[in-house]
This record gives structure tokens, sequence and C-alpha cells, in this order.
């Protein structure tokens, strides 16, 4: 009598092999999909931080004028009044001509708003210090950002 020995996988065995692949797969495709939304996210805010640091970089180079137009620069800057009930909170100070600030960078539409402050003068030296504050915003899921790009920096300015 000869018994019959086979080598074959049974089909419970293709099943569960088969759901152990798709179940790797999904989640690879997951981490891929994140990893590259994240990326995404990453270069905006490089993105961002890169146009805020151009203003500053500028603006300061006039002494933290009141009057700065970002327009000047010929970057396709343009401005936008202030929407009504629009608020920034008291950390940005007096908007800058009352004005938003737009530009479109890397297919990324961003909303720029400059704010700057005066400090009374240290009772020591006579020094007064002006805050200038550069906040970028751009759209996330129609919506803008709840994390936008905010630098400030403070210049001297003698009176």
């Amino acid at each position: 009598m000869c018994s019959r020995i086979s080598k074959a996988f049974t089909l419970i065995e293709v099943m569960v092999a088969m759901t152990v692949i798709v179940i790797v797969a999904i989640g690879a495709l997951n981490y891929q999909y994140y990893a590259v939304q994240h990326s995404q996210i990453a270069n905006t805010q490089t993105t961002a931080t890169h146009a805020a640091q151009l203003l500053m970089d500028d603006w300061m180079s006039t002494g933290g004028l009141t009057t700065y137009d970002p327009t000047a620069l010929h970057l396709g800057f343009t401005s936008a009044t202030v929407p009504t009930g629009f608020t920034m909170g008291t950390a940005i100070g007096t908007t800058l001509n009352n004005l938003i600030y737009l530009n479109t960078v890397n297919n990324v539409p961003m909303q720029i708003i400059l704010g700057w402050s005066d400090f009374t003068p240290d009772p020591v030296t006579g020094a007064k210090l002006r805050q200038l504050t550069v906040m970028v915003r751009w759209p996330v899921g129609g919506t803008l950002c709840t994390s936008p790009v905010i630098l400030t920096t403070y210049i001297r300015v003698d009176t």
C-alpha cells in the first residue's frame, strides 16, 4: 500500500497568507500616504519661513519703518485690506499699513501679516525698541492653518 503525502498548501493556509499580505500592504500604503502628507506640510512650513525671513530682513534694513511696503520688492506680493472682524491677537501689535499681504510661493497661497509695537525707552539707557513681527499663514483643508509661522525681532529706534 502506498500512502499519498501532499506537498501542496491547503485553502486555509493560502487564505491566511493572503490576509497577512493584504494587511501588510495596507499598512505600508498608509505609512507612505502619511509620509508624503507630512513631507508636503514640512515643505510648506519651510517655504513660509523663508518668505517671513525675507520680509523680516528687508523690513529691518529700513530701520523698521511703520510705512514699509513689501509690494515694492516686486516679488509677487500684493496687498488687501484687513477683513472686518479680523483679529491677530496682541502678540502682533499694530498691523502694518492696516493691510494683509498675499503671495503664492511653490503653488501655495500665503497670507502675510506684518505688525509692529513700540516699547517705552529704557530709563537707564534711553533706548527705544520696536518689535517687528511677521506672521505667515496658508490654507489647509479649506481654512487657514492653525499654526502659522511667526517671526519676531527687536530693533533699536531712537527718536
